[in-house]
């Protein structure tokens, strides 16, 4: 089992900055690949915003999130991150992040069966 428990989430002006953290507790945390997704609208399914490798060295975005949002992770402090810079009211939305695996290698983030989620924290973006 992985726990998950996401941070940082508040109000910010369009055109300002947030940092989300993400907590890991139980299994080994550098053995889960990690994203970061949002859901803008209750019910709607999540959208994958930004994900890394189990190792840190691969990162993929959605095209939203490109040039703006850069994730990291932290293995020895079971920590993962999402820096949100230019924030648009757009990004108002819940953030989660998750955790699964990929059969790909520890550099893929690709087919990630996201299966551990945090509760999510939400961030308001006002115009």
């Amino acid at each position: 089992q992985v726990q998950l428990v996401e941070s940082g989430g508040g109000w910010v002006q369009a055109g300002g900055s947030l940092r989300l953290s993400c907590v890991s507790t139980g299994r080994t945390f550098s053995d889960y690949n990690l994203g970061w997704f949002r859901r803008q609208t209750p019910g709607k399914e999540p959208e994958l915003v930004a994900a890394i490798s189990r190792n840190g060295g691969v990162t993929d975005y959605a095209d939203a999130a490109k040039s703006r949002f850069t994730i990291s992770r932290d293995n020895a402090k079971n920590m993962a991150y999402l820096q949100m810079n230019f924030l648009h009211p757009e990004d108002t939305a819940t953030y989660s992040c998750a955790a699964g695996v990929t059969l790909d290698g520890v550099n893929s983030v690709r087919n990630v069966d996201y299966y551990y989620w945090g509760r999510g924290t939400q961030v308001t973006v006002s115009s």
